[in-house]
């Protein structure tokens, strides 16, 4: 016999399409609750990639990564604006 578990117990990939929005609402968006997620999430990431026996580099190039695409992300727009300037 299945065991049922609720919605809120359960990850991501989990959840069915209909019960996404409902998943949602049941997150905690107060300050604290935000805090506790991010970093539920580095723990996360820090087990898995970076407090490991045999770690290899990989761990930190993601977080480079990010970084990158996170500033092009943000200085989009002046690029966008430097390359339609016509110089001439």
């Amino acid at each position: 016999m299945a065991s049922v578990v609720p919605v809120k117990d359960k990850k991501l990939l989990e959840v069915k399409l209909g019960e996404l929005p409902s998943w949602i609402l049941m997150w905690d968006f107060s300050p604290s609750g935000i805090f506790r997620a991010f970093r539920r999430g580095y723990y996360q990431y820090y087990n898995k990639y970076i407090d490991v026996r045999k770690g290899s580099i990989s761990g930190i190039t993601m977080v480079l990564a990010c970084y990158v695409l996170f500033n092009y992300c943000l200085s989009y727009k002046h690029l966008k604006h430097e390359r339609l300037r016509k110089y001439h």
